[in-house]
């Protein structure tokens, strides 16, 4: 009688052995834990997209060798001569900056290979550049002597320009020239920041004046002449380290 009430105790203090899951059960949660991990990589590449793209339209302060030659973050690059920034042109020319110079070696059609826009006025023997990017010769995997590729330029006014290796040279000619700076197309605070230099001031002044607000067409010689004497008086001020409202960001 003990006995039996003993066996009957033990098996009723017995806990049942878990029961596994239906194979149903089974498919529908695997899918869920394997879509809640493809969620979390696509949430982590986004993050890593979104500021990726940021920073390719902060302004640049530092460069990067490439061979001989230092130049912005290739995505910025793309991002700059994808638009016309004219204010930025004017950051990165500015005394200090560390990017590279080129000037070329003679006078050359402007085409922007980036598909953003160009200038109409052809590039000038002489005039200086700033090189953006080195782009590698196109010879489908052969080895071609001489072949060199070429450059992707920044000009004083803003537009991007796509040169051969041998259409820039980074010696500096005793007088550089420069593509014109485009007045009107400046944010507004550079353009005060430019009157307020006595020296270019007088000079903005004195064109407001000759021009009467035109710069194209029928204008007068002297209006030409004091067009070109503000020109001067702008890059002057720029490379000799003048003081200018920092640009915002790319877009």
């Amino acid at each position: 009688m003990l006995v039996l009430i003993g066996s009957l105790v033990a098996c009723g203090g017995a806990a049942p052995p878990p029961s596994a899951p239906e194979p149903a059960e089974a498919d529908e949660a695997a899918p869920a834990a394997a879509s809640g991990g493809e969620a979390a990589e696509d949430g982590d590449g986004k993050k890593e997209e979104d500021a990726a793209a940021d920073a390719s339209r902060q302004i640049p302060t530092t460069c990067e060798q490439k061979g001989d030659v230092c130049v912005p973050p290739a995505a910025f690059v793309k991002r700059l001569c994808s638009g016309f920034y004219p204010d930025v042109a004017l950051s990165l020319f500015a005394k200090g900056s560390p990017f590279t110079r080129g000037y070329l070696t003679r006078d050359t059609e402007a085409w922007n290979a980036s598909g953003g826009s160009s200038s109409n006025d052809k590039l000038l023997f002489d005039e200086e550049v700033l090189i953006l990017y080195h782009r590698a010769p196109d010879t489908g995997g052969m080895v071609v002597s001489g072949a060199g590729g070429g450059y992707d330029v920044l000009r004083w006014d803003g537009t991007c320009a796509s040169l051969m290796t041998e259409e820039v040279r980074q010696h500096v000619p005793p007088k550089p020239k420069f593509a014109p700076i485009p007045w009107k197309s400046l944010d507004e605070k550079t353009r005060e920041a430019f009157q307020a230099d006595e020296k270019v001031g007088k000079i903005v002044a004195e064109r407001r004046k000759e021009c009467k607000g035109a710069t194209m067409g029928a204008v007068s010689a002297k209006c030409e002449k004091v067009d070109k004497q503000m020109g001067a008086a702008l890059i002057e001020y720029v490379r000799g380290g003048g003081a200018l409202p920092a640009p915002g960001p790319l877009k």
